[in-house]
């Protein structure tokens, strides 16, 4: 059982990491093509330039999360979380294949978007979460879930709803199923997150959690479209 300065402790750095969460919510409402996303106000290239984006960082999250779960066990250390860890890597298997049948849909095969270009967003975000996993505070990982799972409950499933709506983007109906299933899931994850990493005393991995959900918050806004309506999402 917790003492009630445990749980103090618990609760404040949990406050801070939240804190890091709605600070990647105001960054995604202040980026003018990430608001037009999740107001349905987006054309369909800078559409297509967020799910190209996302999928060439996504395709990475089930063996980042799996290999910091792993190594978490080979060290001995928070089994909880190193569970918690391989679940999270196994929920997210497969879900890239919703963003490749998305942009089917709207017009881009798989071999078109294999061939685009990453942005650098998406090559810090992949770089940082794999060394973490690899060879930093493996739990840190956890750090980038947390906040992005967030943002996928506050905004995914509304920013899908908006985009079938306004419905300005050609075949926009059958093309909003990673936002769609991100937004219905993601909600309970959170505050699954937050029960298990509440218990968490430890101040380094404490520390490298919020580092690791300062630097998604940094990061994750350049996956969007920088030029904005003129930009081709497809250009290397």
């Amino acid at each position: 059982m917790q003492t009630q300065t445990e749980h103090q402790a618990g609760t404040q750095w949990l406050a801070v990491l939240d804190g890091e969460a709605r600070g990647l919510v105001a960054a995604v409402d202040a980026h003018p093509d990430a608001s037009r996303l999740f107001n349905g106000t987006i054309d369909a290239a800078g559409y297509i330039h967020y799910l190209i984006q996302t999928y060439h960082y996504a395709r990475w999250s089930t063996p980042i999360l799996g290999e910091a779960g792993q190594r978490l066990k080979r060290l001995g250390r928070h089994p909880e979380l190193a569970e918690l860890l391989i679940q999270k890597g196994e929920e997210e298997r497969g879900h890239e294949k919703w963003l490749l049948s998305d942009l089917k849909n709207l017009g881009c095969p798989e071999e078109q978007v294999e061939a685009a270009a990453r942005c650098p967003a998406v090559d810090a975000y992949t770089g940082w979460n794999f060394f973490t996993s690899r060879a930093g505070v493996p739990t840190a990982v956890l750090g980038t879930a947390y906040v992005l799972e967030y943002l996928s409950q506050t905004r995914a499933g509304v920013g899908a709803e908006r985009l079938q709506a306004v419905a300005s983007i050609p075949n926009i109906h059958k093309s909003v199923t990673f936002l769609r299933s991100h937004g219905a899931l993601d909600g309970d994850h959170v505050a699954e997150m937050a029960r298990i990493l509440g218990r968490l005393t430890d101040l380094e991995e404490q520390a490298a959690i919020i580092l690791s959900a300062r630097a998604t918050r940094s990061i994750y806004p350049g996956i969007f479209r920088e030029g904005g309506p003129t930009s081709h999402p497809l250009a290397r």
